[in-house]
């Protein structure tokens, strides 16, 4: 399975994607930043971003998307406007014909490092562990991005066997 996380943001956007199969049950293939322009407009930041996306799942073609959901900025325009890009993202998503599933802040942090209150640092650091890397990937935005797909390749077993129990 190739999982595509991707961790919005409107200056930054990371991403990941990470591969499982039988042999081997986290290998990364690629992470990185969209980086949008600063002086842009918000629409088209955001065209940037679903350029951005569509661009890198035609290039990486993953199985699925998973996205972090928004976090509650004490700044209620900071929200709104991560919403945006999240919407964006989402939509990008759907337009490749994948499924789209979303984990919040807390749930990513919680699978990678064990705590839903981890700092960046520690997530960068549990991601490089994880996938057996020398160092955290580069910057935290795409660390993060890295961090959303395995807690897909984390949690996606469980639920499935949530839903055959049921």
């Amino acid at each position: 399975m190739r999982v595509l996380g991707v961790d919005p943001g409107t200056a930054v956007t990371g991403y990941g994607l990470v591969e499982s199969t039988p042999s081997r049950p986290g290998r990364l293939i690629e992470c990185g930043v969209i980086r949008t322009r600063p002086g842009d407009s918000l629409p088209q930041r955001l065209q940037q971003i679903y350029d951005g996306i569509r661009d890198i799942a035609a290039r990486l073609q993953p199985d699925v998307f998973a996205v972090e959901g928004v976090f509650y900025a004490t700044n209620v325009r900071t929200t709104v406007v991560l919403g945006h890009a999240r919407g964006v993202i989402l939509l990008a998503g759907a337009h490749c014909d994948l499924p789209v599933i979303e984990y919040s802040p807390a749930q990513v942090k919680k699978a990678v490092v064990g705590r839903g209150a981890a700092q960046k640092p520690q997530v960068g650091y549990m991601v490089a562990r994880l996938l057996n890397l020398k160092t955290p990937p580069k910057p935290a935005d795409a660390a993060d991005g890295v961090a959303v797909a395995l807690t897909h390749l984390l949690l996606a077993p469980a639920q499935r066997l949530k839903r055959v129990s049921r």
